[in-house]
């Protein structure tokens, strides 16, 4: 019997799999021929099968006749099953999602990295009163934002009953801009980066992305290492930053492409280094320098230090840029 429990949740774990990697729905025909590529033979009936348990889990949802989405709740239980087997897995995501990256700064167009932040409709004013201070300061990737309601999708994730979605620009828009430019970046890790008169001082907390299989910044905002709030308000404080290195000699592009962003509304450089110096007492490469990006999720950390349940799927995937909006069109309303 325990063998058979453990065959039914493999199954599972790899249907979840397959949905997480399609940014569309997908029919139990589709999963079906998909699973062979991860070792799994299911008929299309016991695909649905499965399915059923996924649904009534939580972990899917069903769109009618376009099939199934894996959900926030899915992700998570994702990541929780394979953790062992996916150290180094939020690297693969980074430059997965950057090769991605289609955004062209210049045009205004493109597909965009973003992370997804779930809320409670009742809770959502207030969470948009909390994050006021930390987009007004400037502390975070972008004011750019999209919004979606109960069946719609941010990215990979279908926002679910009762809940709006929340997405903000993700820091791999500068990985992925700078890849397009044909310059290589090297993402190091994610950290709490201690900030002081509105100028970074140091990194208080590191985790490198190919020793994790879990975002950094969404175990940092559980636990509560942050007071971004604080840090809009006062200049001081503790706020959610990544860590970069790039070669020395692509520094002329990368000012011009940054540059680039920032007029496209978009700010994720926060520091950029010289040539083989520590930047916030981070040691550098020889012939490398040192950046750092803000982290996309900052406005959210703020809400959640206001005591706002939020649940966070960093990277979860790309949106057109044509879909975001200013914050500030939100607070209007």
């Amino acid at each position: 019997m325990q063998n058979a429990n453990w065959d039914a949740e493999r199954k599972m774990i790899a249907i979840l799999k397959v949905l997480s990697e399609s940014p569309e729905p997908l029919g139990s025909i589709t999963i079906a021929r998909n699973l062979e590529h991860h070792g799994v033979f299911l008929s299309e009936r016991g695909v649905r099968y499965h399915l059923r348990i996924t649904d009534e889990r939580g972990y899917t949802e069903p769109l009618g006749r376009d099939g199934r989405m894996i959900t926030s709740q899915g992700h998570e239980e994702l990541r929780v099953a394979l953790a062992p087997e996916q150290v180094g897995f939020v690297i693969d995501r980074l430059d997965l999602l950057a090769f991605q990256t289609t955004f062209d700064p210049q045009q205004r167009s493109g597909q965009i990295p973003i992370n997804t932040s779930l809320f409670h409709e009742q809770d959502f004013p207030e969470a948009l009163a909390a994050m006021r201070d930390a987009f007004k300061s400037g502390i975070c990737v972008s004011e750019l934002v999209a919004v979606a309601s109960q069946g719609e999708k941010l990215g990979s994730v279908v926002v679910p009953k009762d809940k709006i979605g929340l997405a903000t620009v993700c820091s791999v828009v500068v990985n992925g801009t700078l890849l397009r430019a044909s310059v290589p970046v090297e993402p190091k890790f994610g950290g709490v980066l201690e900030i002081r008169h509105s100028k970074p001082r140091r990194f208080i907390a590191i985790i490198n992305y190919a020793g994790t299989s879990l975002d950094p910044s969404e175990q940092y905002i559980r636990a509560r290492m942050t007071n971004v709030g604080e840090a809009a308000r006062t200049g001081n404080g503790r706020i959610l930053a990544n860590f970069r290195e790039i070669l020395a000699p692509s520094r002329a592009i990368v000012e011009e492409r940054t540059a680039m962003l920032r007029e496209a509304g978009i700010n994720g450089v926060y520091v950029l280094g010289n040539t083989s110096e520590p930047i916030c007492q981070i040691a550098v490469g020889t012939n490398r320098i040192g950046m750092v990006l803000l982290g996309g999720l900052n406005p959210v950390a703020a809400a959640v230090e206001a005591g706002i349940e939020v649940e966070n799927v960093a990277e979860s995937g790309l949106v057109d840029f044509a879909r975001l909006r200013s914050f500030w069109e939100l607070q209007d309303k």
